[in-house]
């Protein structure tokens, strides 16, 4: 049986859809936002938040620095603003303190190995790799090597990218996500059935589903076919500043996707036949023989 231990949850075959709400960089640098959908996420009943951590000046390309760019702060380089949306410690431990007082985990993407060493001063329950990060072996190794769950996106990959990926880590304690990586994702592009793909490939990996796409049904889709978690941005308003928020749910959306998940769940039953006692009226009045 695939199964991870994330918190005090396991995540895998047999378990409820593990729900993440990403927030990434949608806060836009405000801690009051950050929190804002931290308690819409938990309402909505996700099991996690997920944040994205950077060092801009290991991420962000020499070519792209003093690109300049308009902003809601006004028209800055780009290495400016990724400072700009950047939470520091001080930030991560009210977002902790806050997380622990909502009941829900919190964790985050590292873009590099710095970011990796400054997180692990939380504790967070699980790391996850980007899809951006699925080719860079040394941050996978840096990432794996805290011995904490890692979850792997394999969007914008080829299938050898993603077997050496898990030649790099090992099987275990590893979950992958399918995933595309347009933002928003076109739904003929969504390929749903890579999950079984997957699920196939490496049968001692959990495998879930990130989307990128707008609309709720064809997350839903994906866990009907097996999807052992979730993750979809979370934003208040998808018409605010950012280049993630139009692919992203809102707190009502997030209350319906989480809701429908746990529907779906005991719809699909265990595959046995039987007959339910709820039938046995209609079975007496209906059947001739």
């Amino acid at each position: 049986m695939a199964e991870v231990k994330i918190g005090k949850r396991y995540v895998g075959d047999g378990h409820p859809a593990f729900v993440i709400a990403e927030i990434g960089i949608n806060h836009n640098g405000s801690l009051d936002v950050a929190k804002q959908l931290i308690e819409g996420a938990a309402l909505a009943g996700c099991d996690a938040v997920k944040f994205q951590k950077r060092t801009p000046d290991l991420c962000v390309p020499a070519a792209q620095r003093m690109i300049e760019r308009d902003t809601p702060w006004g028209r800055m380089t780009y290495i400016d603003y990724r400072y700009k949306v950047e939470f520091g410690r001080n930030e991560y431990a009210e977002i902790d303190a806050y997380c622990r007082e909502k009941g829900i985990l919190w964790f985050a993407s590292c873009w590099d190995e710095e970011a990796v060493d400054f997180m692990e001063q939380f504790e967070p329950p699980c790391y996850k790799a980007a899809s951006a990060s699925l080719t860079d072996l040394p941050l996978l190794k840096k990432t794996g090597g805290t011995g904490r769950p890692l979850i792997i996106s394999t969007g914008m990959s080829s299938m050898d990218e993603i077997d050496q990926a898990v030649a790099t880590l090992g099987s275990g304690n590893l979950l992958m996500a399918h995933t595309n990586s347009t933002y928003p994702c076109p739904v003929e592009e969504l390929n749903l059935r890579m999950i079984e793909t997957l699920q196939t490939r490496f049968p001692d990996v959990p495998v879930g589903y990130s989307g990128h796409e707008v609309g709720l049904a064809t997350t839903w889709a994906a866990v009907a076919l097996g999807a052992t978690f979730v993750e979809r941005h979370v934003t208040l308003d998808r018409s605010m500043w950012g280049s993630d928020q139009a692919a992203s749910v809102e707190i009502s959306g997030m209350s319906r996707l989480v809701s429908n998940i746990r529907d779906i769940e005991k719809a699909l039953g265990d595959g046995i036949k039987r007959v339910y006692s709820g039938e046995a009226a209609a079975r007496k009045k209906l059947r001739r023989v």
